[in-house]
């Protein structure tokens, strides 16, 4: 509706074309309204899509790509016959102002003032993208037959190794396609290890009923029963803190180790109730 002021078909009864040239000039008007305001300064207000994920210096927040803004977009030299232009923004959490530029030379953006990029960038050959190589390369392979041959061997090891990781793929993918007989499998599997842990609970519970014990009893650890074993070799010896023999020695200890913590000792570290109680 905007490019209808300007464009209109109605002719002024005072309209001269060898003056106005245009209804534009007539009404003193730019067919692009509001977006030329700048347009004497060689500036033209355009809309800016974020290209790429930018951190505001000015406030710190975060800019994802694809945001909009409305620039100011100005042409600032040549780099042989590709324009450079310059587009100044202002950000919509703060009162800093962007200023980016183009840069035909890498095939990116320049950013000037205002903002840094969020790196996510990656070496193209390193994620398996077509990376952009100069004439350089393929007159080097052309004219080098050794060259070529070591790129040759490359590509088939490339080759391979992609073949090997595709296989593992599919492997994944063929073990979960029958949704039926993997979420079966998978049911089966947590139904055996509830059991087992019921059964563990249900020998806890009734070793802690046979001894009238209050404390919970830890997993069993491999050096248990080492020390069960010492404990009952040198049950008729005196205990070394003086106030019990071996003969109380094990009953003892379970009923300090809800007061004290015994796992200092390198003679008690991996001990259980259970096997304290033999």
């Amino acid at each position: 509706m905007g490019e209808r002021k300007g464009q209109n078909f109605y002719y002024p009864p005072d309209f001269d074309y060898k003056t106005h040239k245009n209804l534009n000039k007539y009404h003193g008007t730019h067919a692009l309204r509001e977006r030329a305001k700048k347009i004497s300064q060689g500036i033209l207000v355009i809309r800016f899509e974020m290209p790429f994920n930018i951190w505001c210096l000015g406030c710190n927040n975060h800019v994802g790509m694809g945001v909009r803004y409305n620039a100011e977009k100005k042409k600032i030299g040549m780099y042989y016959t590709t324009p450079l232009y310059e587009f100044r923004m202002k950000c919509h959490l703060c009162d800093n102002y962007y200023v980016i530029r183009t840069d035909p030379k890498n095939f990116d953006y320049e950013l000037v003032e205002g903002c840094t990029r969020q790196e996510k960038r990656f070496e193209p050959t390193e994620i398996d993208q077509l990376d952009t190589k100069d004439s350089s390369f393929s007159h080097k392979l052309a004219a080098d037959a050794m060259f070529k041959t070591e790129h040759q061997e490359e590509d088939k090891t490339k080759a391979t190794s992609d073949d090997t990781r595709m296989e593992k793929i599919e492997w994944v993918q063929e073990r979960l396609r029958d949704d039926f007989a993997a979420n079966q499998a998978l049911r089966a599997q947590f139904r055996k290890e509830k059991r087992e842990l019921n059964e563990k609970r249900a020998q806890d519970a009734e070793l802690r009923a046979r001894c009238s014990l209050s404390i919970p009893l830890v997993p069993e650890d491999p050096n248990d029963r080492k020390v069960a074993g010492m404990l009952l070799r040198y049950r008729g010896v005196d205990c070394k803190f003086g106030f019990c023999i071996a003969t109380e020695f094990s009953f003892v200890l379970v009923f300090l180790s809800d007061f004290f913590y015994l796992g200092s000792s390198s003679l008690f570290v991996g001990v259980t109730k259970s096997e304290l109680l033999i």
